[in-house]
């Protein structure tokens, strides 16, 4: 029998603050900017549970593997609590709950209204066939379900980093089988495939919500200015970090918003072309040889590290955490850091990056996407309902009603093409993406007013936090939990 034993902590191998720290050392920073009793900060700083599970798996040669996975449930002022599971080898405790903690704000800063909740198994899923995975899963699954951390009222897991569609469906089906209220089971987690009661936009949530935020961001006059930038997005040099569902969604989106993508960098290295690259092109590449090296029409980076020192306007780490740290943090040369990827910065690098005239959108906002679909599907789950279905059509008809009295009263005969743009119902996925786009641009304002407001001389990752402590706090008011 062979042991997986958990690696060292973040700390050990940043040789600083630990990745939950490092959230804390961010909660403390803006808690200064608030009045709220110690006692509630408290409360709301910690993390409210966690369970370590270790169980045997088989593998298809015979051999017995035990892994270790985790689920935590960092705060219950809103339930269920809501967060993805992912499989990793630097899966561990401490990036659990710093993962969670985050879902916390990120789900108040948006006003998604969930708890936080993150879970992962310590794994390289590469290591493990499609059989031994989905026989992980549904251990793990098991495990859940048995201690109480799964369910559509108590903590609703989704996709994260190592894990997708594929593994929320084994979830489904074994949370079913074992549920007593069978109605709805569906509600279990999210992510899940359209077949099973998931929801259309779903897989590219959070990378269109990078987009939305970036691109939002970019509207403001007075902040592009600062950065010696011009205002909106279009001719805007991008360089990505991680090319997965999130780097892949956030680069294409960002392209077809008139963006220039010059750089797209991943684990085996990365590209760069001055004048863009197809990113489209890259993913087929990639699809066809299984790495984006050797793409013809690009430079090679060898270290993909370096890329991040490219010259762009913005760089968006998009893979794991703690890929700037303090010794490439003064050499990289983008205004704007936007960060899809959770804690991509380590807590060295956070003070440095303050210290420049750069604007960071940080991850309690940007990656909020993926939540916010997720929490778009939870209810649809609930409702047993698609959104659209009762009232797409007759939209249709009122618009074409519209256009026929339009063309009687002036004459004018709409094309075909017309009559389908103007003419079109909402559909789901129409929907889905008017409210992520809604979520994101309100949270981004909101956010931006704390910061102007509140903290003027901070960033807007305390803003953010700010935002989202005193929503919790709110919370527990309104409950009668704190005075």
């Amino acid at each position: 029998m062979s042991l997986h034993k958990p690696p060292l902590s973040n700390a050990s191998r940043h040789d600083e603050k630990s990745f939950f720290q490092k959230v804390n050392q961010h909660f403390e920073s803006a808690a200064r900017f608030t009045t709220h009793p110690r006692g509630m900060l408290e409360q709301i700083k910690i993390c409210n549970s966690i369970c370590h599970v270790t169980f045997p798996i088989k593998r298809d040669d015979g051999t017995i593997e035990t892994l270790h996975g985790w689920r935590a449930e960092h705060s219950h002022h809103k339930l269920p609590t809501k967060g993805g599971i992912r499989y990793s080898t630097l899966v561990n405790e401490d990036e659990i709950m710093a993962l969670a903690a985050l879902m916390t704000y990120k789900c108040a800063l948006v006003d998604v209204p969930f708890g936080g909740a993150k879970g992962g198994i310590q794994l390289d899923r590469a290591d493990y066939s499609a059989s031994e995975l989905e026989r992980i899963t549904r251990r793990y699954t098991y495990e859940l379900i048995q201690k109480n951390y799964i369910g559509p009222g108590v903590d609703v897991p989704a996709p994260d980093f190592g894990t997708s569609e594929t593994e929320m469906a084994w979830i489904l089906d074994t949370y079913r089988s074992m549920a007593p209220d069978k109605l709805d089971a569906i509600a279990c987690v999210t992510g899940k495939p359209i077949e099973l009661n998931g929801i259309r936009g779903r897989r590219e949530a959070t990378g269109r919500g990078v987009f939305f935020g970036i691109r939002e961001a970019c509207t403001v006059v007075e902040d592009m200015k600062s950065l010696g930038l011009s205002p909106g997005l279009p001719g805007k040099t991008v360089v990505i970090q991680g090319f997965g569902n999130v780097g892949y969604h956030a680069a294409k989106f960002l392209r077809e918003g008139e963006a220039v993508v010059t750089g797209i960098l991943e684990v085996e290295g990365g590209l760069y072309h001055p004048k863009g690259i197809d990113v489209e092109a890259v993913a087929a590449w990639r699809e066809e040889n299984g790495t984006i090296r050797n793409y013809p029409d690009a430079t090679l980076i060898d270290n993909p590290q370096d890329g991040l020192e490219l010259e762009c306007d913005i760089l968006v780490p998009a893979a794991v955490e703690n890929q700037i740290t303090a010794e490439n943090a003064p050499r990289l040369k983008a205004r704007i850091l936007a960060e899809a990827a959770n804690g991509p910065a380590t807590a060295a690098a956070d003070e440095l990056l303050k210290q420049r005239n750069m604007l960071i959108l940080p991850d309690t906002y940007l990656n909020a996407g993926g939540v916010t679909v997720s929490y778009f599907e939870w209810l649809r789950n609930l409702s047993h309902v698609r959104f659209g279905r009762l009232g797409r059509r007759f939209e249709e008809n009122r618009h074409k009603i519209m256009l026929s009295a339009v063309e009687k009263a002036t004459g004018y005969r709409f094309s075909s093409e017309e009559v389908e743009l103007i003419g079109h119902g909402a559909d789901e996925n129409d929907l889905v993406n008017s409210g992520l786009e809604d979520t994101m641009i309100n949270a981004y304002h909101e956010m931006r007013e704390i910061h102007k407001q509140r903290c003027p001389t901070e960033d807007l990752r305390t803003a953010s936090f700010i935002t989202a402590i005193d929503k919790i706090a709110a919370s527990y008011r309104q409950a009668g939990i704190f005075p």
